[in-house]
């Protein structure tokens, strides 16, 4: 196709325009003489009427003296020099018809002349120079298709080759290789549920929370886990109505991670909202706490399976360290020219890139900050944290041990031989733990219980997503406390939370929720 535009541009396009500018000067010029001739013949036409209309006004005058000099020579009460006046009248009137007779002669032969070539030659002279010029315009345009059909031949072999081609990477697909690239590209990371155990009715005792249960079996006005939203029993992935599972928290936090490393809690998330999630193609709607939170798209990419996440943790890492090191290339330079400046005072003050060295030093600052923030998320997710590391580890080995598993909490870690839970607190504390843990993920949420309350060291201005500005001096509720990233979460007024630094807080505890 390249080579056609070049080819139809060199050999057609130039000359063809060329000669369609010729073509509308030849055809200007043509117009221009038939309205020049006709409007001569116009003219002529005038001068007739005028000659004509003369000659006749000077007969009727003519006339009209006769008769006078007619009716003064029969009246006998006239005197003679009176009839003598009026035909010397009658014979000048004579003779101005005679001459207004020859004039108007004289134009309509001129006019007939004119006529007769303007209709037998001027305008057929230039008709015909019209009819030329369109049929060399149509010979010109048939010798253009012609170079077209050429030009275009020229370039099959190419076209050829080209569908050779087309037709050898076809031959050289490889589904099974497409597959699993589009495998490593979208798999989520999940682990599949395991086996729901068997809860006994018969036993007169308080059962435990079971680990794959769709709800909190006791019926005693604690608040209800639910893990398929409203349908219970739709556990398969292919149930046409079946509801697609709630959206992942979307508060950006440094510490809310609740797609990292595989915890006890993950797999009561049944198999078919994981494979509903995957099947269908409609955006999931977020419910409006999460949106006020920080809208459908968290920082810390919290809302992504684990290994999607991981991979938009590691490329937003590698931004980071792409806008760092330039960031420091900028302040080397302006570092060096600062040094020219202090060594040749001429040339400029120094004092005048102090503010862009500090500003571009706490661009710096706060890119490092930031990659921190990123690569702790990206540690957490892929459990090189040793916290979290240790907390896998325990827990797995924990899991192993115990068949079917069961939700790891204070409460069964104290169960009594019997079965029995030995401290009801801990059970309602774990409630309210798992509670927080899967906020945002039900429609019928509620909110956070205050851990206790804090005051504002210092002012902090909110800029990120999940943060909250808070002002000096200001009261707020605690209800998330600091998990070793260096943010609390706190709440204020009924609706408004966000993450502020621990060391711009001073946290006041209540024992009681402690």
């Amino acid at each position: 196709h390249e080579v056609i535009s070049e080819n139809m541009t060199a050999q057609i396009l130039v000359d063809l325009a060329r000669y369609v500018q010729e073509l509308k000067q030849e055809r200007k010029a043509n117009f221009h003489d038939g309205r020049k001739a006709q409007q001569h013949i116009e003219t002529c036409w005038k001068q007739l009427e005028s000659s004509k209309r003369r000659f006749e006004r000077d007969c009727r005058e003519a006339e009209r003296a006769q008769q006078y000099f007619e009716k003064m020579d029969a009246d006998i009460n006239v005197t003679k020099a009176d009839v003598e006046k009026a035909r010397q009248q009658a014979q000048i009137r004579h003779q101005m018809a005679e001459d207004s007779r020859a004039d108007y002669s004289s134009i309509l032969q001129k006019f007939n002349q004119e006529q007769h070539e303007y209709y037998h030659t001027h305008i057929p002279t230039i008709f015909q120079k019209i009819q030329e010029m369109e049929e060399r315009r149509i010979v010109k345009l048939g010798e253009c298709m012609k170079t077209y059909a050429e030009v275009d031949r020229q370039v099959i072999p190419i076209i050829g080759k080209c569908l050779d081609g087309i037709v050898t990477a076809a031959e050289a697909i490889d589904q099974k290789s497409d597959s699993q690239l589009v495998i490593e590209a979208y798999k989520s990371g999940f682990e599949p549920p395991g086996d729901v155990e068997f809860e006994d009715y018969t036993q007169p005792m308080k059962r435990t929370v079971s680990d794959n249960s769709l709800s909190n079996p006791r019926g005693d006005g604690k608040p209800e886990l639910k893990f398929g939203g409203k349908s219970k029993g739709k556990l398969w992935p292919f149930i046409k109505k079946n509801k697609p599972p709630p959206p992942p928290p979307t508060s950006a936090s440094p510490s809310a991670v609740p797609n990292g490393p595989q915890s006890p809690k993950q797999p009561k998330e049944p198999l078919s909202h994981r494979f509903n999630e995957f099947m269908t193609s409609k955006p999931k709607m977020h419910c409006f706490r999460s949106l006020k939170r920080g809208g459908a798209t968290p920082e810390d990419f919290s809302n992504l399976p684990p290994e999607q996440r991981r991979k938009r943790l590691q490329q937003r890492v590698d931004e980071l360290s792409r806008e760092i090191q330039k960031e420091m290339d900028q302040r080397d330079a302006i570092t060096k020219m600062k040094d020219v400046y202090l060594k040749n005072p001429q040339m400029g003050d120094p004092a005048s890139l102090d503010h862009k060295l500090a500003e571009v030093t706490q661009n710096t600052e706060r890119l490092r900050l930031e990659a921190q923030k990123f690569e702790a998320w990206l540690a957490e997710v892929e459990g090189r944290l040793p916290g979290r590391g240790d907390q896998v580890r325990r827990q797995s080995g924990m899991f192993e041990s115990q068949q079917p598993p069961a939700v790891h909490n204070c409460a069964q870690d104290r169960e009594s031989p019997d079965g029995s839970y030995t401290e009801e607190r801990s059970q309602e504390s774990e409630l309210k733990v798992l509670a927080a843990d899967f906020d945002d993920e039900f429609d019928d949420e509620e909110p956070l219980p205050a851990l206790g309350t804090c005051k504002a060291l210092y002012a902090f201005e909110g800029q990120n997503e999940g943060t909250i500005s808070v002002a000096e001096g200001e009261t707020l509720y605690v209800i998330e406390e600091d998990k070793g990233d260096g943010w609390t979460r706190i709440r204020r007024g009924e609706d408004e939370e966000g993450y502020v630094p621990t060391s711009y807080v001073e946290v006041y505890l209540d024992r009681n929720t402690k």
